[in-house]
């Protein structure tokens, strides 16, 4: 699969697929006799992996040291799930701030409209 299909099956520019390739993210991209990338399946399961964990929040660093240890095979299993795990608590972390800006505004607004109906009554008065 070219680099256009992939970025349009994954909805990921082909300049950030380049991009992971050339930072150690997206490893092991073969290419034809012109030298023209031809994803296989393999490397499109990682570009989903890739897209899914930054939108997670994931950094880079996070990411390619995990495709390091990917790449080390089995025996870094434990690193690798480690990492995944200190991710996640980030990624909890983010979504109870998230969850606060969100209360804030739900607050906000149940003020607002409380405060639009008595303005509304004094001028129907």
């Amino acid at each position: 699969m070219k680099i256009a299909e992939v970025s349009k099956r994954y909805d990921i520019s082909a300049d950030t697929l380049r991009y992971y390739e050339r930072v150690g993210l997206l490893r092991h991209v073969p290419r034809n006799s012109s030298g023209i990338r031809d994803y296989n399946e393999t490397n499109c399961k990682t570009v989903e992996f890739l897209k899914c964990m930054r939108g997670a929040g994931v950094s880079i660093e996070a990411l390619i040291e995990y495709m390091d240890l990917f790449d080390e095979g089995e025996h870094t299993a434990s690193a690798r799930k480690a990492l995944l795990e200190e991710q996640r608590d980030l990624v909890r972390e983010r979504i109870a701030d998230l969850q606060a800006g969100l209360d804030r505004l739900d607050y906000k607004i149940a003020h607002y409209e409380s405060v639009i109906l008595e303005v509304e009554k004094g001028m129907r008065a």
